[in-house]
């Protein structure tokens, strides 16, 4: 048995020098390489303020890498430091522009990819096409799925996303996907505001929200409503209902996404009709396309509050956005990533909304 361990290791794997046993060898190794990874954070042009946010929460720099784009529209990225065997991640939203952002995304990770990173975890909180994520009617593409087939063919590890419009995005990646979600934050903010010493209703922009909904109602001790709409065409829609109780309450319209603000306004005014004594609304990615910010302004919604994942300019935003940072949640969403520990832990398992 000796001279066949002897043989498989040959002499020059002798055990070096302070080590009694190849064992205690091979354990002094590991633990060194273990203390030699390395986690590095890059930013796309997208969203620079939420990443250096997030580079503060870890207590770090982030990464110097050039981006720029030529005359004709091509980007070039190159990174500006060594990324060889170390953990990467890339912080980039798919904010307008919406396909330069994404095509810049899709060339920083192949960089990163030829430049041998160890992992590359590409950090979208709000991410680009989801809410194409079916077929609601023949010949249409389903984009949603498209942009997860982009990512993975261009060499990324892993996705840290946040508040998908629908949970079935997550089974159009073959990686893993970490879905995070700023329900927990709003929460705080609207018991910090003492609106839960109130009667308190929560109203669910559709019925697809529904089951989200009802979560943050229960995070409030609130009751729950429901907006049911129409769409004639898109980035249009018609409220048709309320369903559920809201005369003489605090109401809280809550959705993922508010894009040119039609819909929110309408369904504020309906709820407002029904004798709603307040009107507030939350979401998480402040999209504010066309008219939005104007129509909010003039709306009857006391206080609209979103959060970074979108930057938002303060000059133009009215006094009535109140914008919420995500850089903590997803500052320690990296560092569990990083120190591979669980990341539903941060949300004692309540990220799965779905």
């Amino acid at each position: 048995m000796s001279e066949s361990t002897t043989t498989l290791l040959g002499p020059e794997l002798a055990p070096p020098r302070g080590a009694s046993s190849y064992a205690e060898a091979e354990m002094s190794s590991t633990q060194e390489r273990e203390n030699t990874r390395r986690m590095m954070l890059f930013a796309g042009r997208s969203n620079p303020d939420l990443a250096k946010k997030i580079a503060d929460e870890l207590g770090m720099q982030l990464g110097r890498i050039r981006l720029k784009t030529f005359s004709d529209g091509e980007i070039y990225v190159r990174y500006d430091e060594s990324i060889r065997g170390a953990d990467v991640f890339l912080v980039q939203s798919g904010s307008a522009p919406v396909n330069r952002n994404l095509m810049e995304l899709l060339i920083m990770v192949q960089g990163a990819k030829l430049a041998s990173a160890k992992r590359i975890t590409v950090v979208v909180p709000w991410y680009p096409y989801s809410r194409q994520d079916k077929k609601s009617s023949p010949r249409e593409p389903i984009t949603a799925r498209l942009v997860a087939d982009l990512l993975q063919v261009a060499g990324a590890d892993r996705v840290l996303t946040m508040d998908l419009h629908a949970g079935q995005v997550q089974g159009f990646f073959h990686i893993p996907v970490d879905h995070m979600t700023a329900l927990p934050q709003f929460a705080q903010y609207f018991r910090d505001k003492g609106l839960t010493q109130e009667k308190l209703v929560v109203v669910s922009a559709d019925a697809g929200r529904a089951k989200l909904a009802k979560k943050f109602s229960e995070m409030l001790g609130a009751d729950l409503a429901l907006l049911t709409k129409e769409r004639p065409s898109h980035n249009e829609a018609e409220v048709t209902n309320i369903i559920g109780d809201v005369n003489g309450k605090v109401a809280i319209i809550s959705d993922d996404i508010i894009d040119t603000a039609g819909t929110l306004c309408a369904g504020a005014k309906a709820i407002s009709d029904r004798g709603a004594t307040r009107v507030f609304a939350c979401a998480t990615h402040p999209v504010f396309s066309g008219p939005a910010l104007g129509r909010i302004e003039e709306s009857v919604l006391e206080q609209v509050v979103v959060c970074d994942t979108i930057p938002v300019d303060p000059v133009e935003a009215p006094a009535k956005v109140k914008v919420l940072s995500v850089a903590r949640i997803l500052a320690d969403t990296i560092d569990n990533v990083f120190r591979d520990d669980s990341v539903s832990a941060i949300f004692e398992g309540e990220n799965q909304l779905f």
